[in-house]
């Protein structure tokens, strides 16, 4: 920015001239004014982006606290399992220590809860005789229960001349010749509970069904075709546990 002043000189103290002078004052620099207003909206920005985020946060926080509040206050039940019946078509050592079987089961599970729902993501079912595993797992469909839904598996455990040893092969002989066979049913899987439409982590779920079983003079069976079945009804050892 700029003026015109002027100024009067006398010369051999008899002249005037007037003499024209320009002043300039400095100007504010554009850039700079430019410079401070990017940074003041980097700051207001950065200070939005801050606002949003803690308010995520604090979504997901009361989000969480009212899904412990409806579990605490729902408190989940374990399902229920029954051991309807077995069919039992083989059972029988071979050679020295091998085992042969093949017995259909009927198992049911009951889910007691009122407002929660399971889901069966994995499940397997086997036959165990003195706490070995005496057929092969046979894995059952996944499924999902409802409040109060019952569901239930007619699945067969078998085995083809398994070795067993020599210990466990004695024990079940001796126990055909005396013509009583406990034999336990077990299942072993991973469940998850479902609240509305939250679903919980991985839980491990074992079952543990025992099935006394008679033969020969003490047999309590019914003839089936080339098998012999047992009515059991019989409930199940059920423990749930985080995965």
């Amino acid at each position: 920015m700029s003026l015109l002043n002027f100024i009067e000189l006398k010369i051999d103290g008899y002249d005037y001239y007037v003499l024209p002078i320009k002043a300039s004052w400095p100007t504010p620099n554009p850039i700079n004014m430019s410079e401070k207003s990017c940074g003041h909206r980097h700051d207001e920005r950065k200070k939005l982006y801050r606002r949003i985020f803690w308010l995520v946060v604090a979504i997901f926080v009361i989000i969480g606290l009212v899904i412990l509040l409806v579990w605490a206050i729902l408190q989940p039940k374990k399902p229920t399992f029954i051991l309807q019946d077995a069919t039992v078509n083989a059972l029988s050592l071979s050679g020295s220590n091998f085992l042969s079987s093949n017995i259909e089961v009927t198992i049911s599970a009951k889910n007691p809860n009122e407002r929660i729902g399971i889901y069966y993501e994995k499940l397997d079912i086997y036959a165990s005789y003195r706490n070995q595993q005496i057929t092969l797992a046979t894995e059952l469909p996944r499924s999902y229960q409802g409040h109060k839904d019952i569901t239930i598996w007619s699945p067969f455990l078998y085995a083809n001349s398994v070795p067993v040893s020599p210990y466990l092969a004695g024990a079940l002989g001796q126990d055909l010749n005396a013509g009583a066979v406990l034999v336990n049913v077990k299942v072993d899987g991973i469940l998850k509970w479902k609240v509305g439409s939250w679903i919980s982590g991985k839980y491990r779920i074992n079952v543990n069904c025992p099935a006394y079983m008679t033969f020969g003079n003490r047999f309590h069976g019914i003839a089936d075709g080339e098998g012999i079945k047992y009515q059991f009804v019989q409930s199940c050892s059920v423990e749930v546990a985080p995965s």
